[in-house]
């Protein structure tokens, strides 16, 4: 082993290679001026809570840095209207899970003080006033930037005035043909109850009469949502203009819809016609420990949640009044739970515009690589597949590696191997069509004892986890559906296999879910190894899972919610005693959420005994970097690119003998103590060397990084004028097609 692979860490410039050039340009605050307490002191009370930033806000935080993809013409066209999707997504989420856990506590009369010092009340205020603005920013990128931009490229959404008598004669026949049988009017009279609001479901609020002195009538129409959202103009006429420059037109189905209703309504006046958006909660919970079964506690919550407490009305902003009062009364709202919209209301629908042939509209596509020591690998000789491993572990990166290629091929190989006795896995997360699963009914089609843990309470894959838990009981397989009190989001796999000298294992690690197609999208990493004393602490897990057991301790495993807390709190400790003696003493940890006040308070505790932190966080981060005196020796950066950042790496220098470990959890209350989470350490040089690269490119990015200043601030990294664009996606796809070539020219000279 040579001196370069052993102190790996020491190539980590302070502060994780952040330079002048990329650290914030305003200086260090103190305590001061945060807190009115005096700067530097050992008596600073590291509980007060000006010292912690707010959870949701600095959640809408992150959302703010999603819509800049959308707002930023440095990036494709699709790119940037992809990202207005994916914000509509991510508010709806937060909306019904984090708005509607404040509205359950606001009604429950909870007083208990967040971290940051705020109420129930005054978080659920603040949030919808943040969350206002940032959908009229959504909104405004649109009309004012995406929307034009669109239409320089060719492609129009137009409004159905503006279309000829011929084309609008179309588009009726094919709402009549296509739209109209699939539509149900629901109207609201003495006769008729208020009609259930779906959740998240786009609607009509229509106002009609017989006549002109007959009292309006309110119907509800839902726009359905298996149809096409926006429907191309010419595709439904006769072509249209058919030159080569013409644009590309589509009008949204809402709008054909609201254009034709006199055949949904004959014989009645349509006095009105404007849309609304209502959003539920999603935090709907049953007691586990009086349920009569996990599985039937789901169905019951999946049934409790479609009626559930609605916590958004978005309307149209020329709603009348009446309608507008009508929602917020049936709906029991407050006012400041209303948005005004202008549409979209729902910016998914655009995606139907990435079905045009458009790529010069597009990012560039990547296409994962095959890792290099799986090149040579197939499913087909096992023998080959488990010796590799044996002989070295590997650590597989997602998406730059194939997923399919890599953990695929491992399942694959098991699955069909006779020497393997046992396959175990966990599923949080899967595909609707996981081959992962397949795989495993494979396997047990063979003969092999096959275990999973299928994570039924998976927030909003509960259907689809319940839909594998049946087809795998049919196939005989053994299935654990989740463990009471708990949840469960290791993302772990043991192969069990008799070779020559007795039973081996091998397990599979990783930082993200058995899921092909996010596999494609998010980064993660995965740790193969032989290891015994990771087989052996997966084994002990698994038992957990299936049996009645909890065991106090684990080799090397760092597992929740028995020994994480523990551990690194343990290894952060650790550094601050090492700073404390003169000793080289340096974090990085890369999560996506930094939410734990405890770990925040031992980051604090460290920094203000020297330790260098660096922090990768994409997302939720309650710590203020920059406090002269507590949090001056903090930084904290997130990366917000084509790829979602999921990866949690961290890394201790340990005085010069640096540790590195990757696996499921961030650093929040429920990984640490309310979920069953693995983490494991990478001990093999050239795997530290691996995870080290990794990190240096997201510290040293200046393009798609921003830094947090110590109010919770984030600002974009700029690349020097003149000088080189880092781009840490770029610069790992980059790394992984230069391997490939590198195998590929070993092979041919071979």
């Amino acid at each position: 082993m040579s001196e370069e692979e052993t102190h790996v860490g020491e190539r980590f410039e302070s502060n994780g290679s952040l330079t002048d050039g990329q650290r914030p340009t305003t200086a260090p605050v103190r305590i001061s001026d945060v807190t009115g307490t005096p700067s530097i002191s050992d008596d600073v009370d590291l509980s007060d809570t000006e010292l912690y930033l707010n959870r949701e806000l600095s959640e809408l935080s992150f959302h703010e840095r999603v819509l800049n993809e959308a707002l930023d013409d440095r990036n494709p066209l699709f790119e940037r209207v992809k990202f207005l999707s994916i914000l509509t997504s991510n508010l709806d989420e937060f909306f019904m899970k984090r708005v509607g856990g404040l509205k359950q506590q606001i009604a429950a009369d909870v007083t208990e003080l967040s971290p940051d010092g705020r109420t129930p009340r005054e978080q659920w205020q603040v949030v919808l006033e943040r969350a206002r603005d940032l959908l009229d920013q959504q909104t405004a990128c649109f009309d004012e930037l995406v929307r034009p931009a669109l239409a320089d490229a060719g492609i129009e959404i137009v409004a159905y005035e503006s279309l000829s008598p011929t084309e609008q004669t179309a588009l009726r026949e094919y709402f009549e043909a296509a739209v109209l049988p699939t539509l149900t009017p629901l109207t609201f009279d003495p006769a008729h109850p208020f009609p259930f609001i779906s959740n998240l479901s786009l609607s009509l609020a229509v106002l009609t009469r017989e006549h002109g002195d007959a009292q309006t009538k309110f119907s509800r129409v839902k726009v359905p949502g298996n149809r096409p959202q926006l429907v191309d103009v010419d595709e439904r006429t006769d072509g249209g203009d058919d030159t080569t420059d013409a644009p590309t037109r589509f009008v949204p189905l809402s709008r054909i819809i609201e254009h034709n209703l006199d055949l949904l309504f004959p014989n009645v006046e349509i006095v009105d016609t404007s849309l609304f958006r209502v959003t539920r909660n999603a935090e709907v919970r049953r007691n586990e420990e009086v349920a009569e079964g996990l599985i039937t506690m789901i169905e019951d919550v999946l049934r409790q949640r479609r009626f559930a407490t609605v916590v958004r009305l978005e309307v149209e902003t020329e709603t009348p009044p009446a309608v507008r009062e009508l929602l917020v009364e049936q709906l029991d709202l407050d006012d400041n739970e209303v948005f005004e919209r202008d549409t979209p209301m729902d910016f998914t629908g655009l995606k139907a515009l990435f079905e045009l042939e458009r790529h010069e509209l597009e990012v560039e596509p990547w296409h994962p690589q095959p890792h290099p020591r799986f090149v040579t690998l197939s499913p087909d000789d096992p023998n080959a597949l488990f010796a590799e491993i044996a002989r070295k572990d590997v650590l597989v990166h997602h998406p730059y590696h194939s997923f399919t290629g890599t953990v695929g091929t491992f399942l694959q190989a098991a699955a069909n191997d006779p020497n393997v006795l046992a396959i175990k896995a966990t599923i949080y997360r899967t595909a609707p069509d996981s081959e992962v699963i397949e795989t495993l009914i494979e396997a047990a089609k063979n003969g092999t004892q096959v275990a999973v843990m299928v994570e039924v309470k998976a927030r909003f894959d509960e259907e689809n986890n319940l839909r594998w838990v049946r087809r795998l009981e049919e196939e005989g397989i053994h299935v654990a559906y989740g463990t009471i009190g708990l949840k469960t989001h290791t993302k772990t796999a043991l192969v069990v296999r008799e070779e020559g000298d007795g039973v081996q294992l091998y397990s599979h690690v990783a930082t993200g879910n058995y899921h092909s197609e996010t596999a494609k999208l998010y980064t993660d990493l995965g740790l193969f190894t032989a290891d015994p004393d990771i087989g052996h602490d997966l084994v002990r897990l698994f038992n957990f899972f299936t049996g009645h057991s909890r065991h106090d301790t684990y080799r090397k495993l760092l597992v929740a919610p028995t020994n994480l807390r523990e551990e690194m709190t343990r290894l952060v400790r650790r550094e601050a005693e090492h700073a404390r003696a003169g000793r080289d003493a340096h974090i990085v940890a890369k999560m996506n959420a930094l939410e734990d006040p405890k770990m925040v308070r031992e980051l604090y505790e460290a920094s203000m005994a020297g330790v260098d932190i660096d922090l990768v966080v994409r997302g939720i981060c309650r710590l203020r970097p920059g406090i002269d005196g507590i949090s001056d020796t903090i930084s904290v950066s997130s990366v917000v690119g084509r790829f979602l950042e999921h990866s949690r790496i961290f890394y201790f220098e340990n005085s010069g003998e640096p540790e590195y470990y990757v696996g499921s959890a961030d650093w929040m209350t429920r990984n640490l103590d309310r979920r069953v989470e693995a983490i494991a350490p990478v001990e093999d040089p050239a795997l530290c060397t691996e995870l080290e690269a990794i990190l240096n490119a997201l510290l040293s990015d200046n393009r798609r990084r921003w830094v947090m200043d110590h109010e919770g601030r984030y600002e974009q990294c700029h690349p020097p004028e003149g000088g080189e664009k880092r781009e840490a996606h770029r610069m790992l796809m980059d790394r992984a097609l230069a391997e490939t070539e590198r195998v590929r020219n070993e092979q041919r000279e071979s």
